[in-house]
């Protein structure tokens, strides 16, 4: 085994270990107009590399929560923005909810030091989740469309 092979493991283990973290905490769930097919949050996260950086937007219908960071100097920082109604139906404007299935992830590319791009649509009734889905040129469009629309909105300094 070359000495590279543990120092990969040992930047890997604290990045999956983030990316639970991050993706499993809980917000209360907020009463509201939403029905079981409407979309509830969105969550865009880039993690990985050779340093252990992580980028998470988690965008709601009131707000957008930016948190970045770094495992190798410890560095963490997090950021809300409110967003109005018409912005939240301009950044979801883009997504088919019915075509979501259709959308294929990719492995992982963590193992390699590359970044992941990892997106959580969430409902109601269920969690949709892609892994590096830019690869599906065909169905990933309306997900690029709504990175674009994100763009608009937050700061310049958010990646």
């Amino acid at each position: 085994m070359s000495a590279i092979q543990p120092i990969r493991m040992k930047f890997f283990f604290p990045i999956v270990v983030l990316l639970i973290f991050f993706s499993c905490s809980k917000e209360p769930e907020k009463p509201g107009p939403a029905s079981s097919g409407e979309i509830s949050q969105i969550i865009l996260s880039y993690i990985g590399g050779n340093h252990g950086s992580y980028t998470i937007i988690k965008v709601s219908p009131d707000s957008i929560h930016v948190e970045k960071g770094n495992t190798t100097d410890k560095s963490h920082t997090e950021n809300n923005i409110a967003i109005s109604e018409a912005s939240w139906q301009q950044l979801i404007k883009p997504i088919d909810i019915r075509a979501l299935n259709k959308i294929r992830s990719s492995p992982s590319r963590q193992s390699v030091d590359r970044t992941d791009e990892t997106f959580q649509v969430k409902t109601r009734n269920k969690v949709h989740v892609y892994v590096n889905a830019y690869t599906d040129t065909l169905h990933y469009r309306q997900l690029e469309n709504f990175k674009i629309q994100l763009e608009k909105i937050l700061p310049k300094d958010h990646h």
